[in-house]
């Protein structure tokens, strides 16, 4: 007789919708091929090559001669089991301080299997007790509400406004959450072009959160994948280059700087843990036991090619990227003048304006929900995000998220074109007794 299993009886991350929006973005996109694709978030593929794999295995092995391995030495680091928080600790050490004036020691640093398995093992070693939750700022990255959900882990959300997370609602949340008896323990956020929203927070809130944090006694969780990527070259400190009270916890990836194959990200963990015979550690090593039972240890081979990345940039991803911040600023840009240009005349759709990043967010007077997502992929042509994906509640469900990464201007151009039908088509009839509203681009961040 053939096994069956009652779906009720796995784990609720089998079946949870948000869970298993990625999922879904896939399918549809399978579907619908010739589509053009303004839901990947993905870093555009003409930069990454196969031949750079070779070259960079060859320059981090060299970078290992000189620092006196042999060749058995050399071999054993790339083709056995390795240390569990990795080798690059060294050199991104060196790249935090080159490129964002973070200065953390190098065992502060664990290598992990992409920035995903970092929140993983974050969450898993902060939240110790049954009453533990931690508040993430709303809409929010769905990789990280969706990791708490396959922990057990409570998400309390914090509302985004227009300038990004506003630091007194961490502190009223943060107060809430303790007064009804659990314990707020991090906060997590990305400050620089979030995704979804694309909204980045002023240096002065940034400030205030690290206060608010030391208030509330949060942990922040600061995750930083497109901070290179702004619309000009102004200066955006880094909370952790603000954090002189180690209240941060920074998370990092090569997805975009580098390429996501290689699957190498980063935690920078410096905080002290102090054992009952008061031995002091650093939060890095005493997660490495969590990573352990995770994964082991991150592929050597692939932390050897994002090494020589490394080693070829001088350890300045800031100088290694400059052509794909030229490409990305030059999309961004692509993008709000094809919505400005379509939907200048449509006064009921809106959208935000970021400094940066891969995403912009527009308004729409229908719901966008995963029914309509199929119709647009297989009538017009254009794939989008619904934002319902990224929020708790009922949120979004009247908005979508676009990306313009993955994409040749001329596609970013099209796709809005399409959309733009897609919304001529679908929007509802206005309230006559409702306010008269101009189409307007709002600047966030």
């Amino acid at each position: 007789m053939t096994t069956e299993l009652a779906r009720e009886d796995l784990h609720a991350s089998v079946s949870d919708p948000a869970s298993a929006s990625m999922n879904f973005l896939n399918e549809v996109s399978a579907r619908f091929p010739d589509a053009v694709s303004l839901a990947a978030g993905r870093p555009h593929d003409a930069f990454h090559s196969t031949d750079d794999l070779d070259r960079y295995l060859r320059s981090y092995l060299a970078h290992l001669e000189q620092l006196g391995l042999d060749a058995d030495e050399r071999r054993r680091q790339l083709m056995q089991y390795g240390r569990t928080n990795g080798y690059l600790g060294t050199l991104i050490a060196r790249m935090l301080l080159l490129d964002e004036g973070i200065a953390v020691p190098e065992q502060a640093v664990m290598v992990t299997t992409g920035a995903q398995e970092a929140m993983v093992i974050a969450l898993r070693g902060l939240c110790a007790r049954s009453g533990d939750v931690v508040l993430a700022v709303e809409p929010c990255y769905v990789g990280f509400t969706g990791a708490a959900r396959l922990l057990g882990i409570e998400v309390v959300p914090v509302p985004e406004t227009a300038d990004g997370l506003d630091p007194e609602a961490v502190l009223a949340v943060a107060r809430a959450v303790r007064a009804g008896g659990r314990r707020p323990r991090a906060l997590y956020l990305v400050p620089n072009f979030a995704n979804p929203s694309g909204v980045s927070m002023p240096v002065p809130a940034r400030r205030r959160l690290l206060e608010v944090a030391a208030e509330a006694d949060l942990l922040i969780l600061e995750d930083d994948p497109y901070g290179l990527f702004g619309l000009d070259d102004e200066p955006r400190p880094a909370l952790k280059a603000l954090d002189t009270d180690q209240r941060v916890v920074y998370l990092g990836s090569f997805a975009k700087s580098c390429f996501p194959g290689a699957r190498i990200g980063f935690l920078v963990a410096d905080q002290s843990v102090i054992d009952a015979q008061g031995r002091r550690t650093l939060l890095a090593e005493e997660l490495s036991t969590v990573k352990s039972l995770l994964t082991v240890n991150t592929s050597p081979v692939a932390q050897a090619v994002v090494g020589g990345f490394l080693v070829e940039s001088g350890c300045s991803l800031r100088t290694a990227v400059k052509e794909k911040i030229q490409f990305y600023r030059a999309n961004l840009r692509t993008l709000l003048a094809a919505l400005e240009h379509s939907f200048a005349d449509e006064p009921r759709v809106r959208w935000n304006a970021p400094d940066g990043g891969f995403f912009a967010v527009v308004d729409v007077p229908f719901t966008a929900d995963e029914s309509l997502l199929e119709i647009s992929g297989r009538d017009y042509g254009v794939l989008w995000t619904p934002m319902a994906f990224f929020h708790a509640g009922d949120g979004g469900r009247r908005a979508l998220r676009l990306s313009c990464s993955a994409l040749e201007p001329a596609q970013i151009e099209e796709g809005v074109r399409r959309l733009a039908r897609l919304v001529r088509d679908r929007a509802e009839p206005p309230d006559p007794a409702g306010p008269v509203n101009r189409a307007v681009t709002t600047v966030r961040g």
